[in-house]
């Protein structure tokens, strides 16, 4: 028997079981089993492929804290089973350990994983042919491969960090790219080097050297969002969208820097979509980057999304007023606003009364002749302007 290493879960599969009157022979059986890992503890939250080799028929089951996994309704005949240790492992098909030709009668059947045991075996060779000794040794020293492997990514990861701590991005973007070598695969390595080509084009004098890491990062980032979209459509966790969005957040925030107007806004509705919770933030930031893109009218109808998703976020109000006091005409030497200029002001006034843009926001008030309103509803008329 060919045997694999990996973790397991108890899942019951709903297999439309029919209950027919009376007393029927049963026409599937029950798997079940242990899996450990080779230090002898439970291989938790495992994932174990059950596959049918005389008809193709595959059961997924995953393993418990206790490393247990069971299942009903596995019907009879041979099976190839593999061992993962996680979904994700899965998912990119690197296996633990795996049996060949295992078989399912129409009772009980056990079939335990134990990785320690399994190294010992391959180690004295015991009741194992050739092959079947071969085999196991690739699978344990694939699987030591990959153990090597996220253990270096990690430590690439802690290293990179400490450097974009530090401000000393260059050492940080040289780590991440050898990390991404290393394996190409993992979404949070290209959204770390995109966050760190990012960081360092804020410092650069060279625009064109600037753009270029810009550019690196929109880059980097979308190569994140690919690959965790890819992931997402065979399995999700609960905190996938808020990666996801955080993503498209940091994608929006780099093309905006690179002068990409119109690709920042896409990204941060991107975010805004998957991420209804914090659609506020998301949409403040289409604001700002059409603010600066002298898209006024734009960048109003963004803050008023931003309002509706959070009447309490004092800064779009401030921002709205800001971009409609550019819209304002002067009729001889009175400032004329747009409607809603001044309320804009006032309910920033209202919810932080000394916020940072308080004094702002009273000039702006007394230039079009508006009321002044704190929190208390206390109202103070703004002086005349005087002309000059």
């Amino acid at each position: 028997m060919k045997k694999c290493i990996a973790s397991f879960v108890f899942v019951l599969l709903m297999l439309g079981l029919a209950v027919p009157q009376g007393f029927a022979q049963a026409s599937a059986g029950t798997v079940k089993g242990v899996c450990k890992d080779a230090d002898g503890k439970p291989i938790v939250d495992g994932v174990l492929v059950w596959a049918n080799q005389d008809n193709g028929q595959k059961y997924t089951l995953k393993t418990n804290k206790k490393g247990e996994y069971f299942s009903l309704g596995v019907g009879p005949g041979k099976y190839m089973v593999t061992l993962y240790r996680s979904a994700d492992d899965a998912k990119a098909n690197k296996e633990l350990f795996h049996v060949n030709g295992f078989q399912v009668q129409l009772d009980e059947n056990t079939l335990d994983f134990d990785l320690k045991k399994e190294q010992e075996r391959a180690a004295q060779g015991q009741g194992l042919t050739p092959e079947q000794i071969k085999e196991r040794q690739e699978a344990l020293e694939k699987q030591k491969k990959e153990v090597n492997t996220v253990k270096a990514l990690n430590e690439k990861l802690v290293a990179a960090h400490t450097a974009i701590q530090a401000g000393d991005f260059d050492t940080a973007i040289a780590t991440l790219n050898e990390a991404t070598q290393m394996d190409a695969n993992r979404d949070i390595l290209w959204a770390q080097l995109a966050d760190a080509y990012r960081g360092s084009a804020l410092k650069q004098t060279d625009r064109a050297e600037r753009t270029k890491r810009l550019d690196e990062a929109v880059a980097d980032y979308q190569k994140a969002l690919d690959l965790k979209l890819k992931a997402m459509e065979t399995k999700k966790t609960p905190d996938d969208n808020k990666q996801l969005a955080a993503y498209y957040n940091n994608l929006g925030e780099a093309a905006g820097k690179a002068g990409k107007a119109d690709d920042a806004v896409k990204a941060y509705t991107q975010a805004a979509q998957v991420n209804p919770e914090g659609a506020a933030g998301y949409y403040y930031n289409i604001g700002a980057v059409l603010t600066n893109a002298g898209r006024i009218d734009d960048a109003i109808a963004a803050f008023d999304k931003c309002i509706a998703a959070d009447p309490t976020k004092a800064d779009a109000y401030y921002q709205k007023g800001v971009n409609m006091i550019g819209k304002a005409t002067l009729q001889g030497n009175k400032t004329i606003a747009p409607p809603g200029t001044a309320e804009a002001f006032q309910k920033y006034l209202e919810l932080q009364p000394n916020g940072p843009y308080a004094d702002v926001s009273k000039q702006m008030l007394e230039t079009i002749g508006a009321s002044v309103e704190t929190s208390f509803g206390s109202k103070k008329k703004a002086p005349p302007k005087k002309s000059n």
